[in-house]
């Protein structure tokens, strides 16, 4: 859908995997963006203990996003950050300090909204993803979507 505004320099698609699972639910997922060319960038969840001594698993993705997108800065003029978190306010920030525009995609809608404020009053452009729905979603969910349950 945003390739058709602008030209695609890249899609990346950033993802935590169990390190002691053979198969994850994502795996297909992942599979088919690596097939229909998204960068697919993993990270194996680790365990640590908590205070408790409970093993919990935990990793990360921001580090490796906000360094991927302040390298790739010099190259782009927009960058579409699909993220609710907070913590990204200070990277869109620098990445505007850059000359760059930046698009967040997440949504307010439903009980919680998903996106923090800070960082959707920092985005140049806040795009929630239920007004994405009739572009991307299956043809089930668009009907869905539209007030239509479909066939009766």
């Amino acid at each position: 859908m945003f390739s058709g505004k602008a030209r695609l320099i890249r899609a990346l698609y950033y993802t935590v995997l169990p390190e002691d699972q053979d198969y994850s639910p994502v795996r297909p997922l992942i599979d088919w963006l690596g097939y229909n060319g998204f960068t697919v960038v993993t990270k194996p969840a680790r365990d640590f203990a908590d205070s408790s001594g409970r093993r919990k698993p935990r990793a990360s993705m921001e580090v490796d996003m906000a360094v991927d997108m302040m390298e790739l800065g010099d190259t782009l003029d927009h960058v579409v950050l699909f993220s609710g978190d907070g913590d990204f306010r200070r990277l869109v920030e620098a990445l505007q300090r850059r000359g760059l525009r930046v698009s967040v995609v997440s949504t307010l809608r439903g009980n919680a909204p998903m996106v923090a404020d800070e960082l959707r009053r920092q985005a140049d452009q806040f795009i929630d993803l239920a007004d994405l729905a009739p572009a991307v979603a299956r043809e089930t969910q668009r009907r869905d979507t539209n007030g239509d349950s479909g066939p009766a």
